[in-house]
């Protein structure tokens, strides 16, 4: 079963502290960073979660290498891009527990899909609250993390569509979900 909780009023301040220790080990290593995204349903005010915080550390592609170094020099372990192009993840050592992180490439569609989905939800509560119930009912029910994405992706492409990505941009993040 999946955990998906009420909206938690201290995610921001979690994520605020990752942002700004993420920022001073990226700064010390001299790597550029355009921006250190809050993602996810943790970063949308009033959305139930799993109470995970996701971080997108969003870099050109010629920085993914430099910036993936600073996580693992903070412990964090390589998983690769997940089928998830241009995205890549990261297992968190038990000190960051509770955290997903990501280095993005700026511009790309994973980013975007990120932003869009957080900023539509964060200006629309009517799909933030479907959205809500959807997460919670599928949760339920879900037998592990790929069937959890798999009962939500539907309400997922919703959001999507609406916050006006292309009909090609959809069909290529829902080639890029789990398996069916």
């Amino acid at each position: 079963m999946i955990t998906v909780v009420d909206y938690d009023p201290t995610w921001p301040d979690r994520f605020e502290a990752l942002r700004r220790e993420y920022a001073e080990a990226l700064a010390a290593a001299e790597v550029a960073v355009i921006s250190i995204e809050h993602v996810g349903s943790t970063s949308v005010p009033g959305l139930a979660a799993k109470p995970i915080i996701d971080c997108d550390i969003v870099v050109a592609e010629r920085d993914v290498a430099a910036a993936s170094d600073v996580l693992i020099g903070l412990g964090f372990s390589p998983r690769g891009e997940l089928g998830i192009p241009q995205r890549w993840a990261f297992k968190a050592p038990a000190r960051f527990a509770g955290t997903h992180t990501y280095v993005i490439v700026e511009g790309s569609l994973s980013l975007r899909n990120h932003l869009a989905v957080r900023d539509i939800l964060r200006t629309n509560a009517r799909l933030r609250d479907q959205y809500a119930m959807v997460k919670k009912r599928v949760a339920g029910n879900a037998a592990d993390i790929d069937d959890y994405v798999r009962g939500k992706n539907a309400m997922v492409q919703a959001i999507l569509a609406e916050a006006g990505l292309s009909d090609a941009e959809l069909a290529s993040i829902d080639a890029s979900q789990v398996p069916r």
